[in-house]
């Protein structure tokens, strides 16, 4: 059991159990009743997407400051009660259950899912 970290949109793996799609908007052009059939997600969580401030900033980083400042945000943001208690919750159920978190971007490495990954490790989620 465990999570996934995945790019929304890209063909599901085996045991990849129920996508949650940790975007701040669903894909575009896609009608809602697609959504899960064209491998984007089962269920919309955007809780622990970036702000629209702090996502545009992740867009326009160019420079290895400019990303750490929006990580810097981005934990921020995570560290409030809400988005906080989602994190542990996704932690805890990483024990005994089979599932993906995601986001659009093609690049793990410049997106915030990467740091969603760091943030559910320190919880103590299981990773695939």
């Amino acid at each position: 059991m465990a999570i996934r970290i995945v790019r929304l949109g890209t063909p599901r793996l085996a045991r990849e159990g129920t996508r949650i799609g940790t975007v701040r908007r669903p894909p575009r052009g896609v009608p809602k009743a697609e959504f899960a059939r064209q491998d984007w997600y089962d269920v919309w969580f955007p809780n622990l997407a970036p702000s629209l401030e702090t996502m545009k900033q992740a867009q326009a980083a160019q420079t290895p400051a400019q990303w750490n400042a929006f990580v810097r945000k981005y934990k921020a943001e995570m560290a409030a009660p809400d988005a906080s208690h989602a994190l542990q919750l996704l932690a805890a159920l990483s024990q005994d259950s089979d599932f993906s978190v995601g986001c659009y971007c093609e690049d793990e490495t410049h997106c915030h899912r990467s740091v969603l990954r760091e943030l559910l490790a320190e919880r103590g989620a299981k990773l695939a």
